[in-house]
């Protein structure tokens, strides 16, 4: 298992929270995600061999959010 921390523009409630947390936990390799408004960061753990990071951050793209740097 690999963690990465994603940098995330655009999340300003709970609600947003929850939006990418299930986007990326319904993705096959993806063990779990947290997702932190405060910080604008997105944690995720998950497998290599089944998915990428740059597919991780389209699936955040894909639920509304930027992807910062």
């Amino acid at each position: 298992m690999t963690q990465v921390e994603i940098k995330v523009d655009g999340m300003t409630c709970g609600g947003c929270e929850r939006s990418i947390q299930n986007a990326l936990t319904s993705r096959d390799g993806i063990s779990a995600a947290t997702a932190d408004r405060s910080q604008g960061l997105v944690k995720v753990d998950f497998d290599p061999a089944l998915i990428q990071q740059a597919e991780i951050e389209k699936a955040i793209l894909e639920a509304g959010f930027k992807v910062g740097l």
